[in-house]
């Protein structure tokens, strides 16, 4: 169905109703910690059940509900992070411990906040083509071959504590390929990660550390152009429930994939995004969805 839009914004989650607005707040708060594509499946899940796509706003707001997760387990990581970056601008020494990856998170931010804006118009924009089932069927197929890639050749050794500035650069440069619905925040800086050599879950920990601002900032971003647009309270609201649905899902997600990853490879990730992937572009091709 065509998108909705308000003042230029991508709004269609404001057609649908308070059942399917609290299943899509699920679906996001659970996908967009895990690997798989938060974006990707706020396109698929519409379209199979035959409801409107709910838009960019939507997903991009909801990383609101993400945040909250991340901030509640990594609490005790934000808050050695936070004394670790006053220690370092009164030494200015961000060399060793909680400083260096305090000035980690700002190196990583940065290629995705420069990214992100030269390419807004284009991500959007109501109708924009970088959200078609297509595009994130090739997206979910290519980050299955990249993460299987990594579980066949890196070394799964090394810990948060051993990143230096080129790791955070390269996270931070992979987090890019977030913008790229169907690729994922998560995925692809996990995927990033990984291939460094990082231990699978320190992996995790250390692509939820450096995706705070990305995640706080696109949410915030949002938030700030959809009180601009002018949103009826019934759209307001439908925002706020989904926020609700999404924060207790996110909660549920990020422990969850913490304890897995500690224990088991990243094989089902794999396994879930070839299939997604190889399903999308055949029903695309076969007209089956559009």
């Amino acid at each position: 169905m065509a998108a909705a839009c308000s003042a230029g914004l991508d709004t269609g989650f404001a057609t649908l109703d308070f059942g399917q607005i609290i299943v899509l707040g699920l679906v996001q708060g659970v996908t967009e910690l895990l690997p798989i594509s938060s974006t990707a499946h706020m396109r698929v899940v519409p379209a199979l059940l035959g409801w409107p796509d709910p838009g960019s706003a939507f997903s991009a707001l909801m990383q609101l509900a993400a945040l909250a997760a991340v901030v509640s387990y990594f609490r005790r990581d934000i808050g050695s992070m936070a004394g670790g970056a006053l220690d370092g601008l009164r030494t200015r020494q961000f060399t060793v411990g909680p400083s260096r990856l305090a000035l980690g998170v700002i190196i990583a931010t940065v290629p995705i906040v420069v990214a992100g804006v030269a390419l807004a118009p284009l991500l959007n924009r109501c109708g924009s083509p970088l959200r078609s089932l297509g595009v994130i069927g090739a997206a979910s197929l290519v980050m299955a071959l990249l993460l299987a890639a990594t579980e066949w050749f890196a070394s799964h050794r090394r810990t948060v504590e051993q990143a230096g500035f080129r790791d955070f650069l390269l996270v931070g440069l992979a987090q890019v390929g977030a913008l790229i619905p169907g690729v994922s925040r998560s995925g692809s800086t996990l995927t990033a990660a990984m291939g460094l050599g990082f231990k699978r879950a320190e992996a995790a920990r250390l692509s939820f550390l450096l995706g705070l601002p990305a995640i706080a900032l696109a949410g915030l971003k949002e938030a700030w152009e959809i009180a601009r647009a002018g949103i009826d309270g019934h759209a307001m609201a439908l925002l706020v429930v989904g926020l609700i649905a999404g924060s207790l899902a996110s909660f549920v997600a990020i422990s969850a994939l913490m304890r897995y990853l500690e224990r088991m490879s990243s094989w089902v990730f794999v396994i879930y995004r070839a299939g997604m992937g190889i399903f999308l572009l055949w029903a695309v091709a076969t007209g089956w969805l559009s």
